[in-house]
């Protein structure tokens, strides 16, 4: 601005040809103002007007109900603190639309609970969170357009909190399936749904971070897209107005939204629904091991290098992984040539392999790699596992070894119990054993990769450790192993 006015000023004591000249100069710098390249142009926020108008109509919303026993928690998804806000601005409390209270019959449907879902196809198959129908003896599904129908659950899968359901209709709108993979964090996305019963809702954000792992079955999309009650079961869109995920769950500590909410990417939602549809249930693979993510601390001890795989706690007898010759300790850092990254991509690699199939596991033991073949089983309910007691009396004398560590023999009736070829118990724990979390009872199976076989063993190879670096044990504990680390000089 400074330097136009200069050459303003400078015009005026100029001739006529001067002054031309310099206008157009003027006029050229004007010009050169407005041409930016787009990359430092300011970028508008997005219009989602025309998203939702077009995919809209294909959100429904789930009211779900049961018959004769009162609905959990009054019935309907709410806040308590939102009642009021219902009360005063005259809008029905959601999920009972126009209900007076008043007796009911004990066969009278009572409302259990309301969520989302959006139509995979034109014949009214819908997609939505296997907790929104878990329980109801009766779906209701709501249209945009407020026609309503009975759907019929055609399957639903826990683990993955996925359902399909279906209607009988035809030339339904229905949603476009996007690609996950070019979803980027930073990325704008929609949600459309029924928040605390208000149906289509839409609300946006961006994308927070994926491969969110919560501890569940599948790694999650996280958002910061507002996902209340009853937004469940809806679909997370991207700006080409594809669905991306399906809103299941948030972080909260009111029960309300809270800056973070979580969405099933849509690819691994889909391979399920596929299955639901075609068998109405989900057949996964599995190999029968309980596993616990690596630390870092233990992985430079026993030389793994870096924090990978997922280490097996125990293994279940006679399971597939027992047949296969897994043992409790290792650590399984590929399956089929699939990297395990962390513990939980292990359960989600397993399960999508077709059960009766051969599968070569990878695995970390006592500083060696090596490959196992695994016929992979069936996925079933899960089996309680049995605490082994320890049992006093080994008849041999404790010995307290360089590690701080008083331990004794197995005896053999001990071994039996806990299926175990060899090992030491631990007796007393003292310095730096037991500030590694060591216990009375645990029962040591390797002590710097070296398989302990027995107490004289143990002494020894505890013996030669030195003391200027870090020292993985393996130890078993009740049904459980893990890798702890002794760090002598601290």
């Amino acid at each position: 601005m400074l330097q136009a006015l200069s050459i303003r000023a400078s015009v005026a004591g100029t001739g006529p040809l001067r002054r031309g000249l310099l206008r157009a100069a003027l006029a050229v710098l004007g010009a050169a103002a407005f041409a930016l390249p787009a990359s430092v142009k300011a970028q508008s926020l997005p219009d989602f007007t025309e998203l939702v108008e077009r995919v809209g109509p294909s959100v429904v919303n789930i009211r779900t109900t049961e018959r004769g026993r009162a609905a959990a928690g009054g019935g309907a998804e709410v806040d308590p603190s939102m009642e009021e806000f219902f009360r005063r601005f005259g809008i029905p409390m959601p999920g009972r639309p126009g209900q007076r209270p008043g007796p009911r019959g004990d066969d009278e449907p009572q409302q259990r609970g309301v969520g989302s879902g959006f139509m995979l196809s034109a014949d009214g198959f819908i997609m939505t969170n296997a907790h929104v129908v878990d329980g109801a003896d009766e779906v209701l599904v709501t249209l945009t357009d407020k026609r309503e129908f009975k759907a019929r659950i055609i399957g639903a899968d826990k683990r993955t909190d996925v359902a399909v359901v279906k209607i009988e209709a035809s030339g339904l709108p229905f949603v476009r399936i996007g690609d996950v993979n070019r979803l980027k964090v930073g990325e704008w996305v929609m949600a459309i749904g029924s928040p605390f019963g208000l149906e289509n809702s839409v609300t946006a954000g961006i994308v927070s971070a994926k491969q969110r792992d919560t501890g569940d079955y599948l790694p999650f999309i996280q958002t910061d897209v507002a996902i209340n009650p009853g937004n469940s079961g809806g679909p997370l869109l991207n700006l080409r107005g594809e669905v991306v995920g399906i809103n299941s769950q948030i972080y909260s500590r009111s029960g309300g939204f809270m800056g973070i909410s979580f969405a099933i990417p849509i690819d691994e939602a889909m391979r399920v629904s596929d299955q639901l549809r075609t068998n109405g249930r989900v057949i996964r693979g599995r190999i029968g091991v309980q596993i616990a993510p690596v630390t870092k601390e233990v992985a430079e001890a026993i030389g793994l290098g870096k924090p990978a795989g997922a280490l097996v706690q125990s293994v279940e007898q006679g399971g597939p992984a027992d047949k296969a010759g897994v043992e409790a300790g290792d650590i399984i850092t590929r399956v089929d040539g699939k990297l395990v990254e962390k513990s939980g991509d292990l359960p989600r690699i397993v399960g999508g392999t077709r059960p009766g199939s051969k599968a070569t596991l990878q695995i970390f033991r006592r500083g060696a790699t090596k490959e196992l073949s695994v016929t992979v089983g069936e996925f079933e309910a899960e089996r309680p596992t049995r605490r082994a007691q320890a049992e006093q009396g080994s008849g041999t004398t404790p010995v307290k070894s360089a590690l701080g560590i008083t331990a004794s023999d197995l005896s053999e009736a001990q071994k039996r119990d806990l299926k175990l070829k060899g090992g030491v118990r631990v007796d007393a724990v003292e310095g730096a054993a037991a500030r590694a979390g060591l216990r009375e009872g645990d029962v040591i199976l390797s002590v710097d990769n070296t398989e302990i076989t027995d107490l004289r063993q143990f002494a020894t190879v505890a013996a030669k450790v030195e003391k200027s670096r870090a020292v993985s044990v393996l130890v078993r504990r009740g049904e459980w192993v893990n890798y702890l680390v002794i760090r002598p000089n601290r």
